[in-house]
């Protein structure tokens, strides 16, 4: 039996996508989710692509996940299924804990038992927290990590928990990826085939895309007074393509080097009015925008460095375009049900 690759929350927003580009180069793949967050509707797009396995599951469900790892013959691991609302962390930080860093934790103690050999996380870039300065050329993977929410620190401790595996058991090798802000659709057909299907989504190109074809009224700019160019966050946006890309790099890069960690952005930030506005532009639609009081947990400002990714990996990114991101996030709210 060929050994296949495992992706946790692949009927989510990036695990889908990842699961799209796999199929596409003709992988055996296995996605394993428990439908809070993903979508059927996803799952039925990517089986046009190929047939794969899908299993509904919850990782909390630690003696079937055992038992299923241990039944499969497995590869790779790449492990997406997480909690990710900044703002519901603070609220809510037991859920963050639970589910990102014990169920995480009870993952990998699984993978090692079964012996696979590759484990490929999906971290974040809240793992360094609020930057007292941000250097010209961003933020690298030495930069002190002091995250000021839960979900950053749930991340940062599955991400100890893994360096530590990994010291202890030499055969089994992680990618850590300290993502920026995702953003964006399926870009490699003529129409979005997946994209953002959470209706609880945060994320600012999608809120300003639903504005911009009448799904929302408005949309808030959480807080106009940060220490910035025009008073708004500014971010590092990615494509979900190019992201998805770097996951599939990093299956190959694991087979001839050890493991590593690296962020994944374009090093190039943009505020949240200049995000509202590059909508506007494409879409030709106007997005009504109000000022409200800042979100807990949110940083002024945070821009990766990502020389590391693309020396070590030789990743290149395709769509480092903030108007190209907007265009397919729109296209993808237009055509989805």
């Amino acid at each position: 039996m060929k050994p296949k690759i495992l992706i946790t929350g692949g009927a989510g927003y990036i695990g889908s996508h990842v699961a799209k580009q796999l199929l596409e180069q003709g992988e055996e793949i296995i996605i394993l989710d428990n439908l809070s967050t993903g979508s059927t509707k996803t799952l039925e797009t990517l089986s046009l692509i190929k047939p794969f396995e899908f299993i509904e599951l919850d990782l909390k469900e630690f003696d079937k996940i055992k038992a299923f790892l241990s039944e499969k013959s497995i590869h790779t691991i790449m492990h997406f299924a997480a909690s990710i609302v900044v703002p519901e962390s603070v609220t809510n930080p037991l859920k963050y804990y639970m589910n990102n860093t014990v169920n995480t934790t009870n993952l990998i103690q699984a993978a090692v038992e079964a012996q696979i050999p590759h484990f490929i996380f999906s971290s974040t870039a809240a793992v360094y927290g609020e930057p007292a300065t941000i250097p010209i050329e961003g933020v690298d993977e030495t930069f002190p990590t002091q995250p000021i929410n839960p979900y950053g620190m749930s991340k940062l401790m599955s991400e100890t928990i893994l360096r530590d595996t990994a010291k202890a058991y030499p055969s089994f090798k992680y990618v850590i990826f300290r993502y920026f802000n995702v953003a964006g659709a399926d870009i490699e057909a003529p129409h979005p085939r997946i994209g953002q299907r959470f209706l609880g989504a945060t994320h600012l190109i999608k809120m300003a895309s639903e504005c911009a074809i009448g799904k929302r009224e408005s949309m808030s700019i959480f807080g106009d007074d940060y220490a910035t160019p025009d008073g708004t966050g500014v971010r590092d946006y990615i494509h979900v393509d190019d992201l998805a890309r770097a996951h599939i790099d990093a299956m190959y890069y694991l087979k001839t080097n050890e493991s590593d960690i690296f962020n994944v952005g374009y090093g190039k930030g943009y505020s949240v009015k200049e995000v509202i506005q590059t909508m506007r532009d494409v879409t030709k639609s106007p997005i009504h925008a109000k000022v409200t009081p800042r979100r807990a947990g949110d940083p002024a400002m945070l821009v990766a460095n990502t020389d590391k990714i693309i020396s070590k990996m030789q990743w290149k990114p395709q769509y480092n375009n903030i108007g190209l991101i907007c265009q397919s996030a729109y296209l993808w709210e237009k055509s989805v049900d």
